[in-house]
């Protein structure tokens, strides 16, 4: 009896066990078609509209200005070199690097013992090449006059030739006074060559003594010359640099001194590319006289002066491109040879063209536009120049239109956009709620509870709902998300 109890009992519970399992597995399976039969609220789906800063494209009339780095230098640079060799006796106060010298200024001077014994020299070989050519003049005078006397004589003889031969003829003469006669008109004819060749010889000695005489002269000026170059004098006014002359020092024929240099003839030579080259030639592809504006950044304290560009490289030179400018500066205050400056060329005018932002162009030279409906359209430009942060463009159909400042990713054509003009107005703040603390409480525990929103957005979102005053755009987001 006791066994079959046992059994009856187990079975009993059992049973019990197994009715609390289905009826579990019911309430399970209810609550799983409850929960999937329960109609979810989607949130109310909206466009999204961007907000975006715009600009009315309007015609103006621009002067382009090119950008470009260069060097100033110096257009009178003279090197200061020895023309005379020997040692410094005398050295100008001034000499020194940086120093300011007149035109005219002695600068150095080198002994002058040899020069001026050379000198000695050459003017006392003049005294004897004058010597000498007054000699040959009165050589020249003795020759013409024994040649005229000889050819005096030769008339007679020849006279008292021709009488014998006369008597001769008549039967008067005899045949040997005639050769007598003969005989004396051929010595008579002998010595008139004699002079003739005397006066020949007279007549070049005086050439020879006048090429002595200019060559004597010759080297006097040469003397002089020579002379002279042992005094080193400034040509023109200017600063000394790389002096390196001490005064009791040996120099050498050519040895360089110093450097003079005219601060007050600077220029600047910069590089440009080939085709802001071209935009500077006019209509005969000379080289425009262009303004350029030089800069020289020295802590905020700028070196600024003008000037106008003169001329240009005649060759690009090995390995170059683009251009070598050369332009005339205007009192360069301050300015030295071998600074590095900025140029900047004012180019000929453009005229209608647009000046937009550089954000408001992309890399395909296009642009946003506002077109109906507030809906971006895209309109494709034509870059003419780049000027700092802005660009000057033209386009077809681009007069008048509201352009995008700035192109973001999320902007394409057809993006709702609302316009902000850049005019200078203020947009107007967000619409703000008060809520209860009923309400306050709720969002707070909605917001903490949610795990699906990112850490940072949760913080930030905390942050505002504790203030006494919330935004309405988030209430209403919080809203949709809540299902209402």
């Amino acid at each position: 009896m006791r066994f079959l109890r046992q059994c009856l009992t187990g079975l009993f519970l059992l049973s019990l066990t197994a009715a609390m399992l289905l009826i579990a597995g019911q309430m399970v399976r209810d609550a799983v078609e409850t929960r999937l039969a329960r109609e979810t609220k989607a949130p109310p789906t909206r466009e999204r509209v961007f907000t975006v800063n715009v600009v009315t494209a309007e015609p103006v009339t621009v002067t382009p200005e090119l950008v470009a780095f260069g060097e100033i230098q110096s257009q009178r640079s003279l090197e200061i070199r020895a023309s005379a060799a020997g040692t410094i006796v005398k050295l100008s106060e001034h000499f020194e690097d940086g120093t300011d010298v007149s035109a005219g200024e002695t600068l150095v001077q080198i002994d002058p013992t040899k020069a001026r014994y050379a000198l000695d020299r050459i003017k006392s070989d003049l005294l004897d090449a004058e010597a000498e050519e007054r000699d040959a003049v009165r050589t020249l005078e003795l020759a013409l006059d024994e040649l005229e006397a000889a050819e005096a004589q030769m008339g007679l003889r020849t006279k008292a030739f021709e009488r014998q031969t006369d008597l001769r003829e008549r039967g008067v003469g005899t045949a040997a006074a005639v050769e007598t006669a003969e005989l004396a008109q051929a010595v008579s004819s002998q010595a008139v060559l004699s002079s003739r060749r005397a006066l020949a010889q007279a007549e070049a000695r005086i050439d020879q003594a006048e090429t002595q005489l200019e060559r004597t002269k010759i080297a006097l000026a040469e003397a002089e010359r020579d002379l002279k170059d042992t005094v080193i004098q400034a040509d023109f006014s200017g600063t000394l640099s790389d002096v390196s002359a001490v005064q009791g020092g040996l120099v050498s024929l050519n040895e360089k001194l110093g450097q003079l240099i005219d601060s007050n003839a600077l220029e600047v030579v910069f590089r440009v590319s080939t085709p802001q080259y071209a935009r500077l030639l006019d209509a005969d592809s000379q080289l425009h006289q262009s303004e350029v504006a030089v800069s020289l950044d020295v802590m905020g304290a700028d070196l600024t002066t003008t000037g106008v560009i003169t001329r240009d490289a005649a060759a690009v030179g090995e390995g170059q491109t683009g251009r070598v400018l050369y332009a005339r500066l205007d009192g360069a205050r301050g300015l030295k040879p071998g600074d590095f400056v900025t140029v900047r060329v004012r180019e000929p005018e453009l005229s209608n063209v647009v000046q937009l932002p550089a954000t408001a162009l992309d890399a395909a030279s296009g642009v946003l536009v506002v077109g109906e409906g507030n809906r971006l359209e895209a309109l494709e430009v034509r870059l003419l120049r780049r000027q700092g942060d802005n660009v000057l463009v033209r386009g077809r159909g681009l007069l008048g239109r509201q352009v995008v400042t700035r192109r973001t990713p999320l902007l394409g054509e057809g993006i709702a956009v609302k316009p902000l003009s850049n005019t200078g107005e203020i947009p107007l703040a967000p619409a703000m709620v008060k809520l209860s603390d009923e309400d306050r409480a709720k969002y707070l525990s909605f917001v903490e509870g949610n795990q699906r929103m990112p850490e940072g957005v949760k913080k930030r979102m905390i942050t505002t709902l504790k203030e006494p005053e919330v935004p309405v755009q988030m209430i209403d987001r919080l809203k949709s998300r809540m299902g209402g």
